[in-house]
């Protein structure tokens, strides 16, 4: 069983930065990042497999966020220059299966066999 240990989340202002941290009990193949926004349902924001570089974005954070893998099961969220759509609850989520990450099937959450209890982000204009 994955365990998975968000950490990172805070509150900020429009424009500013905040970096995500997942901790991982054992290495996964694909590691992502979602969100969920009070009353809507849970998006995709961004996916690794490996340790890149075949990452995935949304347009709506493309060139703004960045995934990230380090050699100790560690996965990070780069947030720069957030909106306040932004907000929401950010979950890290794995796949131990070793599937490849496709284009059109990354965002999907019944891809991801693991979960974490998410972080909290919340930016205000």
């Amino acid at each position: 069983q994955v365990r998975l240990v968000e950490s990172g989340g805070d509150s900020v202002q429009a424009g500013g930065s905040l970096t995500l941290s997942c901790a991982a009990s054992q290495y996964t193949a694909t590691m992502a990042w979602f969100r969920q926004a009070a009353g809507k349902e849970r998006e995709a924001v961004a996916a690794i497999w490996g340790r890149g570089p075949n990452t995935h974005y949304p347009d709506s954070v493309k060139d703004r966020f960045t995934i990230s893998r380090d050699n100790k099961n560690m996965a990070y969220l780069q947030m720069n220059n957030l909106k306040p759509d932004d907000t929401g609850m950010y979950f890290c989520a794995a796949d131990d299966r070793f599937q490849p990450l496709l284009r059109d099937s990354w965002f999907d959450t019944s891809r991801y066999t693991h979960w974490g209890q998410g972080t909290q982000v919340t930016v205000s204009s």
